[in-house]
């Protein structure tokens, strides 16, 4: 499930509160907790190949795909110009390496094709043997809801330290809108 759709609006904000909520033994057991995880990873090289709103959509786009896949829920997320973060959730514990396996390959082949066309460039500038990605990704259980708003209100923020906007809420590859948007209601 993923906020983005629309007939999960109501059921996402009972998830995220689950989410949030998830607490359990304080320890760090990879992904066998049914904790939400906070993630991270990075373009190769940090390249700041996603800063085209196209290529943002389909990094959005493929992990709401992979999410329904994996009965998954994201509970926020920003995409920026190098690297993505996001807090996902799945109902069965050793999904996550298989969920982040699915977004990254499916994503890279998807964003190599699309940085050819949008960039004429790329070819000369990248190998084409380069990876998009960074091998790696970076999880952290969110055990208690003081960790989980911790990270979610960092990654909002993150645009706003790196100096891409003045306000959290006007950058467009995040859900830093929606969470101030639910709150006006």
């Amino acid at each position: 499930m993923f906020y983005g759709q629309s007939v999960g609006a109501t059921r996402f904000l009972k998830c995220a509160s689950l989410l949030i909520r998830l607490s359990g033994m304080v320890r760090r057991i990879y992904d066998t907790e049914q904790h939400a995880q906070f993630i991270t990873f990075s373009c190769y090289k940090r390249r700041r190949l996603l800063e085209d709103v196209q290529m943002q959509e389909i990094v959005l786009h493929t992990m709401a795909e992979k999410l329904q896949m994996h009965e998954g829920i994201c509970s926020g997320y920003v995409i920026m110009p190098d690297h993505v973060h996001a807090i996902v959730w799945f109902s069965e514990s050793g999904v996550l390496s298989l969920f982040m396996k699915s977004w990254k390959q499916t994503t890279s082949l998807k964003l190599k094709k699309l940085a050819r066309g949008l960039f004429p460039n790329y070819t000369e500038m990248y190998s084409a043997n380069d990876p998009f990605w960074q091998p790696k990704y970076y999880p952290l259980n969110l055990f208690a809801e003081r960790k989980a708003t911790e990270k979610l209100d960092y990654m909002h923020n993150n645009p706003v330290k790196a100096g891409l906007v003045e306000r959290a809420i006007d950058w467009p590859a995040s859900s830093a809108r929606f969470y101030l948007l639910v709150n006006l209601r």
